[in-house]
């Protein structure tokens, strides 16, 4: 299925999960614009949420949508499989797995959310996708309903929530990622794993991540991410200048990392520094070999 490979939903395939290098720049103007489907006017309902539930069901178990069901789901709901959507809907649905969902989750979810159809589902993820990851300004509020008028398509009392700060927001869902694709067992991802991760869920608005996507890629010897890692992506990305002209090698100075359990940036980072310095160097200066 394509989402597993592109999301690389905890696969065992030692093959690159997603070629980098021919992957369409989320940033680019030709980029595929996500349209909402057509709302109707149906309330919602716990037994409609259930049957939805049921229409996706594995047929062994019942009791979870596995990664077909969740496939079927979201293409019939039109949700696009090739970016965050996925990674959103598990962390609204607190799943600890990508590409399943248990029943439980799923009625506790809808319930807060008050959604019981795929059209409300999709609006929900697409503004949440405009909100934490592309960093869009909030929907404005329509205010109280006036007798007669139509409520809101769900409660949005969560979003309002990330709304108030979505780069928190934002970073509670980029730490529920490395926890939904961690193996069970294991303290790391594969850096396949996280590489694609970066490119779907950081770099919409934060290109640096591209250029150490490259470096990773040119450098061939990574192999895995550690929590520390992943968490000093997010503040490198947030915090350095591209030029690197605030990147001090052994201290850290950021507000926001205080609660690290690190004095200094991972050495990945350093050499990623290293060899982005190096290659903007001009040509017959360049001397870094990342090997």
């Amino acid at each position: 299925m394509r989402f597993l490979r592109s999301l690389c939903c905890l696969a065992s395939s030692h093959e690159p999960i997603i070629d980098l290098a021919n992957s369409p720049d989320p940033r680019s103007p030709g980029a595929k614009a996500v349209v909402p489907p057509k709302l109707t006017d149906e309330p919602y309902t716990s037994k409609a949420t259930e049957r939805l539930f049921e229409s996706y069901a594995d047929e062994d178990d019942p009791s979870v949508i596995g990664p077909e069901g969740f496939e079927h789901l979201f293409n019939d709901a039109q949700i696009p499989l090739d970016g965050p959507m996925p990674l959103l809907l598990a962390w609204q649905l607190s799943e600890a797995e990508m590409a399943k969902i248990s029943k439980e989750n799923w009625a506790k979810g809808m319930d807060e959310l008050q959604i019981s159809s795929l059209a409300v589902l999709a609006l929900s993820l697409n503004e949440l996708h405009d909100l934490i990851i592309l960093m869009k300004p909030p929907i404005v509020p329509s205010g109280p309903k006036k007798p007669g008028e139509a409520k809101e398509p769900y409660n949005r009392r969560r979003y309002w929530s990330y709304s108030r700060d979505p780069r928190e927001a934002f970073g509670e869902f980029y730490s529920s990622c490395y926890k939904l694709a961690a193996r069970p067992g294991s303290r790391n991802i594969e850096m396949e794993t996280a590489q694609t991760l970066w490119t779907v869920i950081l770099a919409p608005t934060q290109p640096t991540v591209i250029e150490v996507v490259e470096f990773i890629n040119e450098a061939g010897s990574y192999k895995a991410v550690n929590k520390d890692l992943w968490a000093m992506m997010l503040e490198f990305c947030r915090t350095i200048n591209s030029d690197l002209s605030n990147y001090e090698a052994d201290v850290l100075s950021l507000p926001a990392a205080h609660f690290l359990p690190v004095q200094a940036w991972p050495t990945m980072i350093d050499d990623f520094v290293e060899w982005k310095k190096a290659k903007d160097r001009p040509l017959g200066e360049r001397t870094v070999n990342v090997d």
